[in-house]
C-alpha cells in the first residue's frame, strides 16, 4: 500500500498538471477568501446577492441554469446553509450527471459535514468523468464537460461578493472572461446556441469592465481591444434565437455605441461590424420591438434605461409591460421600477430647487410613486418595497427646499410605521439606507436622540465610506449639533462623537472635514 505521504505527492503533482480545475470553491474570487466585513455585513451581502440571482435564475436559459444553480449553492454554503447548498449540486448533478462542478461543489460540501464516504464517492465520480480513474474515462465528449465547467465558472465571477475597490472588482471581471475564452478553446462542439449565450454573458462582464475602466479614467488603449471585442460578442448574440438575449443584446449595444463618443476617434470595431451609420435610438428600439409581447424582458429592458438616466424611455416601457399584464402580484417588477422613476425625478428636482437651480419639484412623482407602491404592497411586500414606500411617504412628509419642516405629520408616521415592517425583514437590520431614512424622519418629528441613534447604528454603511451613504454622517452631525445647542451634548461629549467616527475610520479625514464645513455652513 503507497505512503500516505507519496500518496499526497502524487495527488498535488496531477492537480499541477491540470489545465483546469473543477468546482466553485478555490476560484480567485472574494467569495472564497477570508471576509474583511464583520459577518453580519457579508452574509446580508450574500443574501441580497442570492436574491438577485434567484430573479436571474426565472430568465435564465436552460443551458445556463446550472451555472446560476451552482452560484446559489456556493452562497448557501458560505451562509452555512449546507443542506441547501447540497440540494443546489445535487438538483444540476441530477439533470446534467457528467457535470464536473457539481461534483466538485458536492464533494466539498460533504466535506464541511464531515461525511467521508460521500465526499470519496464525489471525487471519485469526478476522477471518472475527467479520465483520472483506473477504470478509464465515462462515456461522453470530456471536451465538452470540461468547457462547461469552465464557462460555469467563468459566469460566477459576474456575482462576486466582498470587492472593496473598483481595481478589485476589474480583476475579478477579467478572470471570469478568461475562463470563458478558456471554456471556448475546449467547446469546438459547443451548440451554437449555447455558445451565444456564453457570448452574451462575455458582453455583460466586458460592459462591466469597461465601466470601471471609464470610472477610474483608464486610457483609451486599455479599453480599446475590450470595447472592439464586446461590439463583435454582441454581433453574435443578434443571432440568437434566445429574444431574451436578443432583446438585451440590441440594447448593451446601442449603450456601447453611445460610448464611443468617449474615445477621440471611433473605435475601428464600430466599423468592422457594420454599425457605422447605426444610431443607438434604433438599437434600443429593437430591443423594445423584439420584447413587446414578454413583460419579463420589458421589465429587464426598463430597468436598463432607468439606470441609464433615460427616463421617459423607461416609463414607457414599463406601460408596456403593465399594458400586457397589470396584475401586480405577477408583474411588480414593472410597478416597483416605474415608482423608482418617479421618486428618482423627484430627488433630481428637489437637489436642483436645493442649490437654486430650479423651481419647486413636482410632486405628483411622490403620488404616482405612492400609488404603484401600494398595489404592490398589497399583494407581495418586500423589503424593498417597504423600503421605498417609506422612503416615498418621507418625502410626502417634509418640505419641498431643504427637507427640514414637517409639512406632513401623517405621511411621516406612515414612512416610520413602513420601515418598521422593513427593519422586520432579515435583512432590514442591517441596511444602512434603512436606518439613514428612519433618522431623518425622527430627526423631522424633533426626536434628535432617537435620530441620532439611527444615524449611528447606519454608521456610515461600509468601510470607507461607500458614497450612497456617506450623507448618514452629515446627518448625524447636524444632531448632535442640535443636541449641543439644547444642552443635551457638552462640547466635550460633541466632540468625542465626532473623534469616534474618525477613529472607526468609517471616512476619510477630507471626507470629515467637508461634511464638518457643510454643516457649520
Amino acid at each position: 500500500m503507497a505512503e500516505p505521504e507519496a500518496t499526497a505527492e502524487d495527488l498535488g503533482a496531477l492537480i499541477d498538471d491540470l489545465d483546469y480545475l473543477p468546482g466553485h470553491f478555490h476560484l480567485e474570487m472574494q467569495l472564497n477568501f477570508e471576509p474583511r466585513s464583520p459577518a453580519s455585513l457579508r452574509a446580508r451581502d450574500l443574501k441580497l446577492q442570492r436574491d438577485g440571482l434567484n430573479q436571474e435564475l426565472g430568465l435564465a436559459a436552460a443551458p445556463q441554469r446550472p451555472a446560476v444553480r451552482h452560484l446559489l449553492g456556493a452562497f448557501a454554503f458560505y451562509l452555512d446553509q449546507l443542506d441547501e447548498a447540497r440540494e443546489r449540486f445535487l438538483e444540476v448533478a441530477r439533470e446534467d450527471p457528467g457535470n464536473l462542478n457539481a461534483w466538485a461543489n458536492l464533494a466539498h460540501v460533504y466535506g464541511r459535514l464531515g461525511q467521508e464516504e460521500e465526499e470519496e464517492a464525489c471525487a471519485g465520480r469526478l476522477a471518472g468523468l475527467m479520465g483520472l480513474a483506473a477504470e478509464g474515462e465515462a462515456p461522453g465528449d470530456p471536451q465538452l464537460r470540461a468547457a462547461r465547467c469552465l464557462a460555469e465558472q467563468g459566469y460566477a465571477h459576474g456575482f462576486d461578493v466582498g470587492c472593496a475597490s473598483p481595481e478589485e472588482r476589474a480583476q475579478v471581471l477579467a478572470a471570469g472572461i478568461a475562463l470563458y475564452d478558456k471554456a471556448l478553446g475546449y467547446g469546438q462542439q459547443i451548440p451554437v446556441e449555447e455558445k451565444r449565450g456564453w457570448y452574451f454573458t462575455m458582453a455583460t462582464l466586458f460592459i462591466r469592465l469597461d465601466g470601471i475602466f471609464l470610472e477610474l479614467g483608464s486610457e483609451e488603449q486599455k479599453r480599446l481591444p475590450a470595447f472592439n471585442r464586446t461590439l463583435a460578442l454582441l454581433r453574435q448574440v443578434l443571432k440568437s434565437s434566445d429574444p431574451h438575449h436578443q432583446a438585451l443584446a440590441w440594447c448593451y449595444l446601442g449603450m456601447l455605441l453611445e460610448r464611443k463618443d468617449t474615445f477621440s476617434t471611433t473605435p475601428m470595431g464600430v466599423h468592422d461590424c457594420g454599425y457605422s451609420g447605426t444610431d443607438p435610438l434604433d438599437c434600443f428600439g429593437k430591443a423594445i420591438e423584439i420584447a413587446k409581447d414578454q413583460p419579463p424582458i420589458l421589465n429587464r429592458l426598463a430597468k436598463i434605461f432607468h439606470f441609464l438616466g433615460k427616463q421617459d424611455m423607461a416609463i414607457g416601457t414599463c406601460n408596456m409591460a403593465l399594458d400586457i399584464l397589470r396584475d401586480p402580484e405577477l408583474n411588480w417588477q414593472a410597478y416597483c421600477t416605474r415608482a423608482k422613476i418617479h421618486l428618482r425625478a423627484y430627488l433630481h428636482d428637489l437637489e436642483r430647487a436645493k442649490m437654486g437651480l430650479g423651481g419647486m419639484p413636482d410632486r405628483s412623482h411622490l403620488s404616482c410613486a405612492k400609488a404603484d407602491l401600494e398595489e404592490v404592497v398589497k399583494v407581495c411586500p418586500s423589503l424593498e418595497t417597504y423600503l421605498d414606500i417609506g422612503q416615498v411617504y418621507y418625502y410626502m412628509g417634509v418640505d419641498a427646499v431643504q427637507e427640514l419642516l414637517a409639512v406632513d405629520e401623517a405621511a411621516l408616521n406612515q414612512a416610520l410605521v413602513f420601515l418598521a415592517k422593513a427593519g422586520e425583514s432579515e435583512l432590514g437590520a442591517t441596511l444602512p439606507e434603512l436606518q439613514l431614512l428612519r433618522g431623518k424622519c425622527l430627526r423631522i418629528k424633533g426626536e434628535e436622540a432617537n435620530a441620532a441613534a439611527c444615524f449611528k447604528r447606519g454608521g456610515g454603511g461600509r468601510a470607507g465610506g461607500a458614497p450612497s451613504h456617506t450623507d448618514g454622517f452629515g446627518c448625524l452631525l447636524e444632531v448632535l449639533l442640535a443636541q449641543w445647542s439644547q444642552a443635551q451634548l457638552s462640547d466635550t461629549e460633541l466632540g468625542r462623537e465626532v473623534e469616534l467616527r474618525h477613529a472607526q475610520g468609517k471616512y476619510p479625514a477630507a471626507r470629515l472635514r467637508q461634511e464638518l464645513q457643510r454643516v457649520w455652513r
